[in-house]
């Protein structure tokens, strides 16, 4: 543990050393440095983790922190292991496969301590999904696209409906936990959704808006260490979002909470849902309609040509015809 530091940057890892390798470089490109890192390796191979570590300069090494656990414990738990490692003012988050900006930490940190933004326990920032896959041993991207391009602030109306948010893009302040507690350990999936949930019932969220400075990295095709849960366990994260539901409703029903919301928000979530499938439909309506215009339309230019070829070529006949006939 580095004492003073201001953020503590939790890192959990499983059996992924070619993108822990990638994120502490990324970590300690930041230009804000005054941080420690705490790596949670949660049931995955020691050496590989500890070699990792070890290549890091002597400066950089003196500020890691690393927990191994002998078996898994969850993603709720080691998060929570990391966190209570450390002692920053600030805590986020940093997913081993996940990246940030250079500006992240500054960025995120220069908000928190604006004196605009105290009663904020957190600041959000614009985050970009990177689709990539693990080609021998190297990491690809494949495409991009901005994670939920129209949002412009960060709400509990909106996340009572659906997670808007990932843990890499989330900087919050430490006391939070003194109010609210720490991750849900009960869950094995959508623990940061029901985490927001809390955090937002107690206080507001920053947004910061403009060029993604958090990079959220997915592998849709991947199984195994290099997958992401949210592919591999995607039946789970649909159990688990009912589960959570349904413990606020019972909150709700017994002193009061957000149950009757979330469920209210789910079925406008599903509403919109239907909406989105059924634009989805209509794209691809239009989309076989402009493919049968062309069609037709090369069809009517194929008739064209043969026609006026079929006029030229009857011409000499019909006047053989007539010339035979005065004969």
């Amino acid at each position: 543990m580095t004492a003073g530091a201001r953020v503590t940057i939790v890192t959990r890892t499983k059996n992924r050393p070619i993108f822990l390798a990638r994120a502490l470089d990324d970590i300690f490109s930041q230009t804000f440095q005054d941080f420690e890192v705490v790596i949670v390796n949660d049931g995955g191979n020691p050496a590989d983790v500890d070699r990792l570590t070890s290549q890091r300069a002597d400066s950089e090494r003196s500020r890691i922190t690393t927990l191994h656990h002998a078996e898994s414990v969850g993603m709720e738990a080691a998060s929570n292991a990391g966190i209570k490692a450390g002692a920053g003012e600030f805590i986020v988050i940093h997913d081993d496969d996940d990246f940030w900006a250079p500006t992240f930490l500054e960025s995120a940190v220069d908000y928190l301590e604006d004196p605009a933004h105290s009663a904020e326990s957190g600041v959000m920032v614009r985050t970009e999904i990177v689709i990539e896959e693990v080609t021998e041993g190297r990491i690809e991207p494949v495409r991009r696209e901005i994670f939920w391009a129209d949002m412009r602030q960060i709400t509990l109306a909106d996340m009572l409906k659906i997670n808007r948010a990932v843990p890499i893009s989330f900087l919050y302040r430490r006391s939070l936990h003194d109010a609210i507690g720490y991750f849900d350990e009960n869950l094995p999936v959508v623990g940061d959704w029901e985490f927001h949930l809390r955090v937002l019932s107690h206080s507001p969220v920053g947004f910061l808006d403009g060029e993604p400075l958090a990079f959220w990295s997915q592998r849709p095709d991947s199984q195994g260490h290099d997958g992401n849960s949210i592919f591999a366990q995607a039946s789970e994260h649909a159990e688990y979002d009912a589960l959570v539901r349904d413990s606020h409703l019972r909150d709700d029903l017994a002193k009061g909470g957000l149950g009757g919301l979330l469920y209210l928000t789910r079925v406008l979530a599903e509403q919109e849902e239907l909406i989105r499938a059924q634009q989805r439909r209509l794209d691809e309506s239009a989309a076989k309609l402009d493919h049968v215009l062309e069609r037709l339309d090369a069809l009517n230019e194929t008739l064209i040509v043969r026609t006026s070829v079929g006029e030229f070529l009857k011409k000499p006949m019909k006047l053989a015809r007539k010339l035979g006939g005065r004969a």
